[in-house]
């Protein structure tokens, strides 16, 4: 008796330690979503951009919006959430403007979107692209109408569990700059490492790699 007794009570403290570590990983993953929000904001705040998370928006649950230019009721500028087009765009860096009714779909898949306007400097988009060569999975580049020399980084995340139910779609996540330099590169490089492929359904970043696309 005494040695099953040794035995249960053996058991009953394995079990009583399993849980404090479980406990321990759910608030130490808890704890780091949250420092990583704290520290791309700090370091936005630092480079002097703007950065702002909001409740992503997508009405009557409509996701797909069957059109290139239909005007969708978007809650950034740049787009990091929301209503768009059925088909992603070809994963990439891009010269020319993607249309972003379709970028947005490639942030729904967990991808990291690099912004530009029309009067941004070379020399600032040629860092963009070394930044963008550094991880091309799951990264996407193109330039935006009407931003002027301005750039940021987008992206849109979510509990692929939750995705859809009961209205919620995750949340968008966004960071404008007047300027890039070694600070805002920074700033950029931890923004990517937060939330690159933690896109709301799930999919893999193996699908989200530079030349896939709704074609391959």
């Amino acid at each position: 008796m005494g040695d099953r007794h040794r035995m249960i009570l053996y058991g009953v403290a394995g079990a009583g330690i399993l849980g404090l570590v479980v406990v321990a990983l759910l608030f130490a993953l808890g704890a780091g979503g949250k420092s990583d929000d704290e520290k791309v904001a700090s370091l936005m705040t630092q480079a002097g951009c703007t950065f702002k998370t909001v409740k992503a928006s997508v009405p009557n649950g409509v996701t797909h919006v069957a059109s290139l230019t239909a005007k969708l009721p978007w809650n950034t500028n740049p787009p990091s959430n929301g209503q768009h087009y059925p088909q992603w765009a070809v994963w990439g860096f891009y010269n020319q403007a993607v249309n972003p009714r379709m970028v947005v779909h490639n942030e729904e898949h967990g991808g990291i979107i690099l912004w530009w306007g029309p009067q941004t400097p070379k020399a600032t988009v040629d860092r963009l692209r070394n930044l963008y060569d550094e991880q091309t999975t799951g990264v996407f580049g193109t330039p935006y109408a009407n931003f002027g020399s301005r750039v940021a980084i987008s992206a849109w995340t979510g509990d692929p569990t939750r995705y859809g139910r009961n209205g919620y779609y995750g949340q968008g996540h966004l960071a404008t700059c007047l300027h890039y330099d070694d600070a805002t590169e920074k700033a950029f490089r931890a923004f990517r490492d937060a939330y690159r492929g933690h896109g709301p359904e799930g999919i893999p970043l193996s699908a989200d790699q530079a030349g896939m696309g709704p074609t391959q």
